[in-house]
C-alpha cells in the first residue's frame, strides 16, 4: 500500500486525459492502490459533466487538452464548493505551464512521461491530504453534532460530516427524516458552523398556527392592516435579518404563503400584510419536514418551485431503527438524565434492558425512547427499573419472543427467531446484517451504490460483508471488488 492512503477509505479519482493509452495506464498504475475507485473522462468538458453527478477526492488532468484545457479545469475545480484535490500531468520541459497551475490551486504535478514510483509517490501524498481533511472534516463534525445529539454510528458520522460541510456556506438546507428523530438538534448544529453564529437564530413550527396568524407571524404586519393589529409587527423574517430562521414542518404551510416564501427565496424581499413595499431582508432558510415534499408537490399540494428553492441541500436524518447501535448509549444518557430529575439515586440496569430496546422498533424514534425512559424511572422503586413496563413486542401473542427479518444470501427475506439470549454484541451484529442486505438488494447487487446508501465507505462495505459471509455474494455485472 503506498505511504498516504488511509486503510479503509475509499477515494474516488477522476483522470482526464484527451489520450486513451494514458488514461489506461494511469488507470492500471491506480488499479495497485487498494480501496481506490478510478473513472475517466476525455477532455475538461467531459470531467466537469462527471464532477456534476460524483464526488471525487482527486482528479488527475493533462494540461494540454481540446475544448477545455487542464489550467482552465483547475481554475473551474477552485469555484466548487467542495473541490477536489488536483494533481496535473505536465510535458517534460513545460514545467512553468505546472507552476501556473499550482498557482490556479492544483495540488501537485508530475511530468509525461513519467516514472511508475513517482506517480504513486506523488498520489499517495495527494490522498493522504484527503484523508487529513477527512478526518478534520468528521472529528470537527461530530463534535458539533454531539453538542445537541448523542451517537456512536457510522451513519450519525457521516450526517455530522455533512453538517460540517453544510452550515458554513450559505445555503438553504432541507432537513428531513421521521418524526422524534432530532431534525431541530440537527439544525442547531448547522447555525453552530455558520458564519450567522452569532447572529438571531428564530424558529416557527408552519402548523402551529392558522394561515393567516402564521403570515403576520413570518412576515410581520403594519397598523390597523386587520381587526386587533393595534401596533406594528415586523415579523420573523426581520427578526431574523442577518441571521437564520428554521422553518419546522415546512410541509404544513399553506400554499398562498408559500408563495410569499418563494419570493424571499428568490428576491431577499418581504411584504408586510397592510404594505404596498416590499423590504430587504438577509435570512438563510433551514427548512424541516418528515414529509414527502416531492410526493406532496406531485399532488399539487406544494409548490414544486419551492420545492427545488428549499431542496438546495437535503441533509435527512437517519431513523433509529437504522442506527440500533445509539440506542444503547441514548439509553444510558436518559437513564441518568431522569435518575437526577427525580432523585431516584443511581439506577440499576437489569439483565436484558438493551436487548428489549434493540427488540422494539421505536416508530416515534429517539424521542419516543426518551419518553419511555422517562416513564421507565419515574415508575421506578429504590433505583429497580421494571421491564414490565416496556412496550412489548409487536405480536398477536403477549408471551411470544421477539421476531425480527433478517434477510440471507440463501433465503432471502426469511423470519428469523431472534433469541433474547443474545449479547447486545450480537444483537446489533444482526442489524447491521440485516441493514447491509437490505442496501444491497435496493441497489441490485451493486455495492458502491450499497455503501452510498449505507453512508460507508466501499472497502468498509467489503470488509463488513466478509465479517458476515456475505462477500460470496453477486455484485452487480462488471463491478469489481476493492483493489480488483
Amino acid at each position: 500500500m503506498p505511504r498516504g492512503v488511509a486503510e479503509g477509505a475509499s477515494p474516488r479519482v477522476l483522470v482526464v486525459d484527451d489520450d486513451a493509452g494514458v488514461r489506461y495506464t494511469l488507470r492500471e498504475t491506480l488499479a495497485s492502490i487498494p480501496g481506490v475507485e478510478v473513472d475517466e473522462a476525455a477532455d475538461g468538458e467531459l470531467a466537469l459533466e462527471r464532477l456534476a453527478t460524483h464526488a471525487y477526492e482527486l482528479v488527475i488532468t493533462d494540461l494540454r487538452m481540446p475544448r477545455m484545457d487542464g489550467l482552465e479545469l483547475v481554475r473551474r475545480l477552485q469555484g466548487l464548493p467542495h473541490p477536489p484535490r488536483v494533481i496535473v500531468i505536465t510535458a517534460h520541459g513545460s514545467e512553468r505551464f505546472a507552476v501556473e497551475a499550482m498557482k490556479a490551486g492544483a495540488y501537485d504535478y508530475f511530468r509525461k512521461p513519467f516514472d511508475v514510483d513517482e506517480l504513486l509517490a506523488v498520489v499517495g501524498r495527494a490522498l493522504e491530504a484527503v484523508r487529513l481533511r477527512r478526518d478534520n472534516e468528521r472529528l470537527a463534525g461530530e463534535l458539533n453534532l454531539s453538542r445537541s445529539l448523542v451517537f456512536v454510528s457510522e451513519a450519525m458520522s457521516r450526517l455530522a460530516q455533512l453538517v460540517q460541510r453544510a452550515g458554513p456556506r450559505d445555503v438553504t438546507v432541507l432537513i428531513t427524516g421521521e418524526s422524534g428523530t432530532g431534525k431541530e438538534r440537527v439544525a442547531e448544529a448547522l447555525v453552530r458552523a455558520s458564519p450567522r453564529a452569532s447572529r438571531p437564530y428564530l424558529r416557527f413550527n408552519c402548523a402551529a398556527l392558522t394561515p393567516e396568524l402564521a403570515e403576520a407571524e413570518l412576515f410581520g404586519h403594519a397598523r390597523g392592516a386587520f381587526t386587533g393589529a393595534h401596533r406594528e409587527r415586523q415579523g420573523l423574517f426581520r427578526e431574523a435579518d442577518g441571521g437564520t430562521l428554521l422553518l419546522d414542518e415546512i410541509g404544513e404551510l399553506a400554499l398562498p404563503l408559500q408563495a410569499k416564501l418563494l419570493r424571499v427565496l428568490q428576491e431577499g424581499e418581504v411584504r408586510p400584510v397592510g404594505e404596498d413595499k416590499a423590504l430587504k431582508v438577509d435570512v438563510r432558510i433551514i427548512a424541516a419536514t418528515h414529509r414527502d415534499l416531492r410526493k406532496l408537490a406531485s399532488e399539487g399540494r406544494f409548490r414544486e418551485d419551492l420545492y427545488y428553492r428549499l431542496n438546495v441541500v437535503q441533509l435527512r436524518v437517519p431513523s433509529l431503527r437504522e442506527r440500533p447501535e445509539d440506542i444503547p448509549v441514548l439509553a444510558r444518557m436518559f437513564l441518568d438524565r431522569f435518575s437526577d430529575r427525580f432523585h431516584t439515586g443511581p439506577v440499576k440496569v437489569p439483565p436484558g434492558l438493551f436487548e428489549r430496546l434493540l427488540a422494539w422498533p421505536w416508530p416515534g424514534n429517539v424521542r419516543e425512547l426518551e419518553n419511555t425512559l422517562e416513564s421507565l424511572v419515574a415508575l421506578s422503586s429504590e433505583g429497580e427499573l421494571d421491564l414490565g413496563l416496556l412496550p412489548a413486542p409487536e405480536s398477536s401473542s403477549p408471551t411470544a419472543r421477539p421476531v425480527a427479518v433478517v434477510p440471507t444470501p440463501e433465503e432471502p427475506g426469511r423470519e428469523v427467531e431472534s433469541t433474547a439470549s443474545l449479547g447486545l454484541k450480537e444483537r446489533v451484529e444482526a442489524y447491521e446484517r440485516g441493514l447491509i442486505l437490505d442496501a444491497l438488494r435496493l441497489s441490485g447487487g451493486n455495492r458502491s451504490e450499497a455503501s452510498r446508501r449505507l453512508g460507508i465507505g466501499r472497502a468498509t462495505l467489503h470488509d463488513k460483508l466478509r465479517k458476515y459471509g456475505l462477500d460470496a455474494l453477486p455484485s452487480s455485472p462488471g463491478e469489481g471488488r476493492p483493489g480488483e
